[in-house]
């Protein structure tokens, strides 16, 4: 049986599978997996569909889906490969916009809608979770929700751990985790039989479209070369942001080691600007450089150590 190749974590696939108004029943399966816990999603109106245009001719594109549910909440469902600087805050911001835009004239604040945003993410936020499904809303310390108004969900496809064997008692949100990893590499029948709801037969079935359409499939392999293009492009820019963290850290070393002579000094301060430029890939802003320099070096070593672990992580 010869496989698709046309893989669910191409954004061109993701779209046409999940942001379709011909085929909402698969969108609906899919929300309904990822927030059925609260109130069930019978039907959605998507709000920018595919439209047939060549996105090749604009690799900058974002092919995010924009959806109203029958409740009126608003959605925002994208993919991503890769883990940008500022991953979070972009989707934060895009989860605020819905629910300001909403506020028009003479409109009332009770008149707001829930704004809901959805990341199927091929990776992990951070190293030290193992969650699958991230449910991001505004609590307070012992965890009472003040409004479900902002919501971020964050799918780690990463922290999958369901296997083909036990694939049949995984739950909603673990099948559709295992369908945009590896629906790619089997084919249409394998598919059908691993997976024979409606709705995954539904979407399985537009992926072979993908795969039949000539036009289709040549805006997927130019979607699918600008996302490896765009994955080696961090890879490398983190490569040099490190480089340039360790020289500056290198400049500070050397200032420092006058106090603490000049061999300690600027190893110090390679470590510090390792850990800077680690930092900051990474979103994070504590520790200060005041409180890394009071640190001894082999504290500094570890926290070098556990940072770069946690960026790779990050891409896995």
């Amino acid at each position: 049986m010869k496989p698709l190749w046309i893989s669910p974590m191409v954004d061109f696939a993701f779209k046409l599978m999940l942001g379709s108004p011909e085929h909402t029943r698969v969108t609906v399966h899919f929300l309904n997996s990822m927030l059925g816990k609260t109130l069930t999603i019978r039907d959605v109106t998507i709000r920018n569909p595919y439209c047939g245009k060549n996105y090749s001719d604009d690799k900058w594109a974002i092919l995010d889906i924009l959806a109203i549910d029958d409740r009126n909440r608003r959605l925002n469902i994208e993919m991503q490969t890769t883990i940008p600087v500022g991953l979070l805050k972009r989707l934060t911001y895009y989860g605020s916009r819905m629910l300001v835009d909403q506020l028009k004239e003479g409109a009332t604040y009770q008149s707001l809608k829930p704004s809901i945003v959805i990341c199927v993410l091929n990776g992990r936020l951070t190293s030290d979770n193992s969650e699958l499904h991230r449910d991001f809303q505004m609590r307070d310390p012992e965890g009472k929700l003040l409004t479900d108004d902002l919501q971020i969900h964050v799918l780690q496809l990463t922290n999958l751990t369901v296997t083909r064997e036990n694939l049949s008692t995984a739950t909603p949100v673990e099948r559709w985790a295992y369908f945009f990893k590896n629906a790619g590499s089997m084919s249409p029948d394998e598919l059908r039989a691993l997976f024979p709801e409606p709705e995954f037969v539904e979407a399985t079935g537009v992926l072979e479209v993908i795969n039949q359409t000539p036009e289709q499939r040549d805006e997927y392999i130019s979607r699918l070369k600008y996302q490896l293009d765009e994955t080696a492009r961090l890879d490398c820019t983190r490569e040099e942001a490190f480089k340039e963290g360790e020289n500056k850290g290198i400049l500070i070393g050397e200032q420092r080691g006058e106090l603490k002579g000049r061999e300690e000094g600027r190893q110090e301060g390679a470590l510090i600007g390792r850990i800077e430029t680690l930092q900051e890939l990474l979103g994070i802003v504590e520790p200060t450089r005041g409180e890394l320099s009071g640190c001894e070096m082999t504290q500094l070593t570890e926290l070098a150590e556990r940072l770069r672990l946690q960026l790779r992580s990050r891409g896995e």
